[in-house]
């Protein structure tokens, strides 16, 4: 029965697997023992499906029947159907060759419409990159560098990338960083063309600056009522933010409107008449917008502005270093501040006209070690200056310069008050000048009055000098000034001081009480210590005489008289009453009077010398005998010592009384003194009455000059109680002659 089963499931699996896949069926029928009886079973099952198709053929054969003979009629019909499509295939054919000629030209035709339309959009893609490159190329030839760099970068991030790979878009996209490379090198390559002009004629920026704010100046002080025009950048900042300077460096949209490649810019020089350029226009700034665009471009502005100030430090240094000679002439002076002005009119003009490269604290930094050299070259240099109008055209020059970079915006307070410490110098300089001034006009005074012989010589002197004298001017020409010409010449020198003082105040930025307490002490100075030392030098020199040290006395009484005039004088240049509260005062009086005094003194020993000369020719015969009969006669040397004194005295007329009077005073004291010497001189031991009356005779004749009153003031005989001593001894010695023997008179010191 299992054998059945397996033999009928073999069986029902041939019939349903496919045929490819029987083959492990009939190995297992084949594998086992019974494959005889699974041939007759399967005989058996063939019988049954023998039989299944024949009763289904019996039974569809009429049909197929049916079907043949509708077959062997369709196929005349075919066989006409085959020959009329046949001829029509023949015709359509021999008709088609034409229309198939057309159409393969047509399709020809379609190729080359579909070539020509990719060709076209090719080149739409590639004609812009040949025509920027192009233009790249021109712009890299023309020097062209920042609007070269824009074509680039356009031609690398939106031409190149739509073009497609091609050859000549590799090419160029090679070339890019090689190009991109030398514009750079180039920029920077002008830059440093740039920074070594500005090096070399930042002296002449710096000239045109100055003459500009000296321009200025002049117009301010002229027309004061005029608007204040703008000086330095203030007049060009728009200008250069508008790009007419140059090219500003604000905009991104294009490049600078100067191409050229020098820092300076052709000037030829000014004529007359015609307006001073701003120092920016001497500048073409081009180079440093353009490679600062340049490398803002190429993301290294960081770089660039690191570099430029690192330069312009540099140079800075360089141009704030002196030359050792620098103080030797007012042109070394201008050199060097023009040169300063120059640099620092180029860094505001560029920290104006850029974005940054630099800023308001690099330029102050900048300015503020520039400062401090500055003041410390000026103050070592000024140092060696001893002439005075070199000081003050440095200070007009100092001034000059502070007020030009003022007009920038720097601050310059250092230099005003370096300027006051220079004033001093300055001072000091003035006074050793006067001095040589005021000795030349001792030493060439002739120490007389002046004759004036004109109304016009009269009104000359008294121009130069404040005369006031009602008596005088009522005098009929020819007439004499009692003092000599080095009256008014010192006092025209006083003023000549006072204006050399006023015109170094001028522009210091002080006020008028300043300027008037400035030049009071410098006038103050120039009296106590240099006009007195000169006077005292006059008078203490070898070999003046009493005529010379009485106009000395004559002139320092006008000159002290005259002392309210300069305080007159100072007052009106500087707009400040002589009253004002702490006003100095001038020393003039003191001065004038301690020099008169001085030649006083000199006048009373020069006096006291010279009756010692004549003195000193006193021959007294002390045992001489007395004559017989006439009147003894003086000695000679006193004759001549008396006609000394009245000669002199007669020039003491014009001196102060009391002057006089103590001089005449002392010499006839002196005169006392000195024959009392003689007669108690310890040598002589013996006088003799003729001896004793020549002396009264020589006595009497002093006497005699003092009665006569050879200077006026005195009252009664007060000038001969200068001889009473001598008088008194004179009379004790003749009473002592009369009781002793005649002729002799033993004179013992220890009896006198």
């Amino acid at each position: 029965m299992e054998t059945a089963a397996e033999h009928e499931r073999i069986l029902r699996e041939i019939e349903s697997t496919d045929t490819n896949c029987i083959g492990p069926t009939l190995r297992s029928v084949y594998d086992g023992q019974e494959h005889g009886l699974f041939m007759d079973k399967l005989d058996v099952r063939i019988r049954n499906h023998d039989r299944e198709i024949e009763k289904m053929c019996n039974h569809h054969f009429q049909g197929f029947v049916d079907s043949i003979t509708e077959l062997l009629k369709v196929r005349g019909e075919a066989q006409k159907l085959k020959s009329q499509v046949t001829e029509t295939n023949r015709r359509l054919q021999d008709d088609g060759k034409d229309l198939m000629g057309s159409m393969e030209e047509l399709k020809q035709c379609r190729v080359q419409q579909r070539n020509i339309a990719t060709t076209v959009d090719k080149l739409t893609h590639c004609l812009p990159v040949l025509e920027m490159y192009s233009r790249l190329q021109e712009q890299m030839r023309a020097k062209r560098y920042y609007p070269a760099l824009l074509t680039l970068e356009q031609l690398e991030q939106t031409c190149l990338p739509r073009a497609g790979q091609y050859r000549f878009c590799s090419i160029m996209a090679e070339n890019i960083p090689r190009l991109r490379t030398q514009i750079r090198d180039t920029a920077m390559t002008q830059l440093r063309d740039f920074l070594e002009s500005i090096r070399k004629h930042s002296d002449k920026i710096g000239e045109t600056a100055i003459k500009q704010a000296q321009l200025q100046r002049s117009l301010d002080s002229s027309v004061s009522t005029q608007p204040r025009a703008l000086i330095g950048r203030r007049g060009r900042e728009v200008s250069a933010l508008t790009g007419t300077d140059g090219g500003g460096a604000g905009g991104q949209g294009g490049s600078p409107v100067s191409e050229q490649d020098s820092g300076i810019l052709d000037a030829g020089d000014d004529e007359e008449g015609e307006e001073v350029p701003g120092a920016q226009e001497l500048v073409d700034f081009s180079p440093v917008y353009r490679c600062l665009h340049i490398y803002t471009v190429l993301g290294l502005r960081e770089a660039f502005e690191n570099y430029y100030r690192k330069q312009r430090r540099k140079q800075a240094r360089l141009v704030l270093q002196p030359h050792s000679n620098m103080h030797e002439t007012l042109e070394g002076y201008r050199r060097y501040f023009n040169q300063i002005v120059g640099f620092f009119v180029v860094e505001d003009h560029v920290l104006h006209t850029t974005q940054g490269l630099v800023n308001r604290a690099y330029v102050e930094e900048l300015w503020e070690l520039a400062l401090s050299k500055i003041v410390a070259a000026l103050r070592t240099h000024s140092s060696y200056c001893d002439d005075p109008d070199l000081v003050l055209d440095l200070k007009n020059l100092i001034v000059l310069f502070a007020d030009t970079l003022q007009g920038y915006g720097f601050p310059v307070s250092q230099l005003f008050d370096m300027l006051l410490e220079m004033r001093d110098q300055y001072g000091e300089i003035l006074l050793k000048r006067w001095n040589v001034t005021f000795r030349q006009v001792l030493d060439q005074d002739n120490y007389s009055p002046i004759p004036v012989s004109t109304e016009q010589e009269y009104r000359h002197y008294t121009s130069q000098f404040p005369q006031q004298d009602p008596e005088l001017e009522k005098l009929p020409f020819p007439k004499k000034l009692p003092f000599s010409e080095f009256v008014p010449k010192v006092y025209c020198q006083l003023k000549e001081f006072i204006y050399a003082c006023l015109k170094y105040s001028e522009d210091l930025h002080l006020s008028s009480t300043e300027v008037d307490d400035m030049i009071r002490k410098s006038t103050n100075l120039l009296l106590t210590r240099t006009l007195s030392h000169c006077l005292h030098y006059a008078i203490k020199k070898k070999n003046v005489g009493l005529a010379e040290l009485v106009q000395l006395i004559i002139n320092t009484t006008h000159l002290e008289q005259s002392c309210h005039f300069l305080e007159e004088f100072i007052s009106n240049i500087t707009n400040v009453p002589p009253d004002t509260a702490n006003a100095t005062k001038l020393y003039g009086t003191s001065t004038f009077k301690d020099a008169r005094h001085a030649a006083e003194a000199e006048i009373y020993t020069s006096l006291n010398a010279k009756i010692d000369q004549f003195l000193q020719l006193a021959d007294y015969d002390w045992l001489a005998a007395v004559q017989g009969g006439g009147t003894l006669t003086a000695s000679d040397y006193l004759v001549d010592l008396i006609a000394f004194l009245k000669s002199t005295f007669s020039v003491f007329t014009n001196l102060p009384g009391k002057v006089a009077q103590t001089a005449c005073m002392s010499a006839c004291k002196h005169i006392s003194t000195c024959l009392m010497q003689l007669l108690l001189d310890p040598d002589v031991r013996q006088i003799s009455l003729g001896a004793l009356h020549q002396l009264n005779a020589d006595v009497r004749e002093c006497e005699g000059f003092a009665r006569a009153g050879p200077v006026a003031g005195f009252q009664g005989d007060t000038l001969l109680l200068a001889f009473s001593d001598l008088r008194q001894l004179m009379q004790g010695a003749r009473i002592f002659q009369g009781k002793e023997s005649e002729g002799m008179m033993e004179d013992e010191d220890g009896k006198r």
